[in-house]
């Protein structure tokens, strides 16, 4: 569980290392775009082979897909009412969080960081972390982080500030990924592999809902060609 919370924490740590490249060198929003694009079709190709992939070892078609809507569907409800709040902007790198509440834009960092972290635990408990999912997660974190903190930035945030909530972030990541070495065991049948379906449905949520509409904003008809080549690394990835 420790070697997982580790995991769990470095990769969320990319999370920071956006932070320092905002402030300081202040990135151009097409390459923050395609970073997160290419983080995207890794974490897709985390979720076919690491997660439904297994789940379908032991339960059925019916069951795994209906615990993906379900857990699609708990991380939308929860984005939704984050967004209501003012999270809805947090990834904005001209500075739109602005109009929004602090808190809504930390608790909907917390929230994307979660599904991901949650998933790489697993990878740790099946013997070694997953290069793929762990890469899939740094590069969908970096640009996370330049992006939001960009935005952050623009709106007055001083750069204390927002390495605090990240690390905040860091913390809960490091977290989901020792619970899903708790909770992910596909030994345990039926409670496991239900619960690596509700887990890839979040993430699918994720990436559908707070990373390709900021990419598809700024990359347009590029943007498939970027998730599509990060869905191929994945795979190359995977045969490691």
């Amino acid at each position: 569980m420790i070697e997982a919370f580790l995991w769990g924490a470095l990769g969320a740590s990319a999370l920071l290392i956006g932070v320092l490249i905002a402030y300081r060198t202040g990135p151009g929003r097409r390459l923050t775009t395609a970073v997160m694009a290419l983080g995207s079709g890794l974490l897709l190709g985390s979720v076919s082979f690491e997660l439904v992939a297994e789940a379908l070892r032991t339960r059925t078609v019916a069951a795994v897909g209906l615990f993906v809507l379900v857990g699609a569907l708990v991380f939308a409800a929860g984005d939704w009412l984050l967004s209501r709040r003012g999270g809805g902007d947090r990834k904005d790198a001209d500075g739109a969080q602005a109009r929004g509440s602090p808190l809504a834009i930390v608790l909907g960092s917390v929230l994307d960081g979660i599904p991901e972290s949650f998933v790489l635990g697993l990878t740790v408990l099946q013997g070694q972390v997953s290069v793929a999912l762990l890469a899939a997660v740094l590069l969908s974190n970096l640009p996370e982080g330049m992006a939001s903190s960009s935005g952050l930035r623009a709106a007055g945030w001083p750069q204390r500030r927002v390495l605090v909530m990240w690390s905040l972030v860091v913390a809960v990541s490091a977290v989901a990924s020792a619970a899903g070495y708790l909770l992910l065991d596909p030994a345990s049948g039926t409670t496991g592999a239900l619960v690596q379906a509700f887990a890839a449905g979040a993430l699918l949520a994720m990436v559908s809902d707070t990373l390709l509409p900021e990419a598809y904003e700024v990359e347009g008809v590029l943007t498939g060609l970027f998730v599509v080549g990060g869905f191929a690394v994945s795979i190359a990835l995977s045969a490691l």
